[in-house]
């Protein structure tokens, strides 16, 4: 079985979601922390969130292991990609610092090799693929790189995070009318909004986005309060969901009409 779930569209729209999985290999719970085990650093129920993609037309393609199995949306020699707090390609601390594993190094480098070969190349092969696809039959690929996180995590940022965070690798990733329009459409809701502040894209943004070649990428990281509960079990609740989805859906209908049109403005 793939370490994906990959569901082809009609447009070349890729909505990305590497944070959402939940499964470990076999031996990992175990030697987690009572803390880690509940898995609180998972991008939660994304894939409901944007219950909407299919009836746009975008390809979805969702990562089915835990972030504490290999981090997706890091590069695969793990150089950092953030002077702050950060977590790495193989994570050994939870997000406010506490430690991951119960004890022991965390994995030896034959283990993080047959890691990255396991699970984050394959959805990396995936992911380039599809885009390059989507280039090939339309002369663009557009992508967005979804996550979410809970809104208070002192460790990585002051304060609470914006709802809606905005990340074009400061301007690299995205043709820039479509950061305006982005930028402009979180305007029109009632959430908070910013524009490359604490998350400026992971690797996915900065590595697949290329404009000037046709390839744009976006990552979205939204304050999880807004749609689920922050503390295990991490319920989903439909009522927050309900009111942030139009404009969840706005943002993704800007990215899904200039990847329609081909780019032109």
């Amino acid at each position: 079985m793939e370490p994906y779930l990959f569901k082809p569209g009609r447009i070349p729209l890729l909505v990305s979601m590497p944070h959402v999985g939940t499964q470990l290999p076999e031996g990992l719970h175990e030697r987690l922390t009572d803390e880690a085990q509940s898995l609180p650093d998972t991008d939660w129920h994304l894939p409901i969130l944007y219950d909407f993609l299919e009836e746009v037309g975008a390809s979805v393609l969702v990562a089915r292991y835990s972030r504490y199995t290999i981090d997706l949306n890091r590069p695969p020699d793990d150089t950092p990609l953030y002077t702050t707090a950060t977590t790495g390609l193989f994570p050994e601390t939870l997000f406010d610092g506490r430690p991951l594993y119960r004890t022991g190094p965390a994995l030896e480098p034959a283990a993080r090799k047959a890691r990255l070969e396991a699970y984050w190349r394959p959805y990396h092969e995936r992911l380039e693929q599809t885009l390059a696809g989507f280039h090939a039959q339309h002369g663009i690929a557009v992508l967005l790189d979804a996550h979410s996180i809970c809104s208070v995590v002192p460790r990585l940022f002051e304060g609470r995070l914006p709802d809606l965070n905005i990340g074009t690798a400061d301007g690299r990733s995205v043709a820039p009318e479509i950061s305006e329009r982005l930028v402009a459409t979180c305007a029109m809701s009632n959430y908070s909004h910013v524009l490359n502040g604490r998350f400026k894209g992971g690797y996915i943004t900065r590595h697949y986005g290329r404009p000037a070649s046709g390839y744009h990428a976006v990552q979205l990281e939204m304050a999880q309060c807004n749609y689920m509960d922050e503390e295990a079990p991490f319920t989903f609740r439909e009522e927050r969901a309900a009111a942030l989805r139009p404009t969840l859906r706005r943002f993704v209908e800007v990215l899904a009409d200039f990847a329609r049109s081909g780019g032109r403005s």
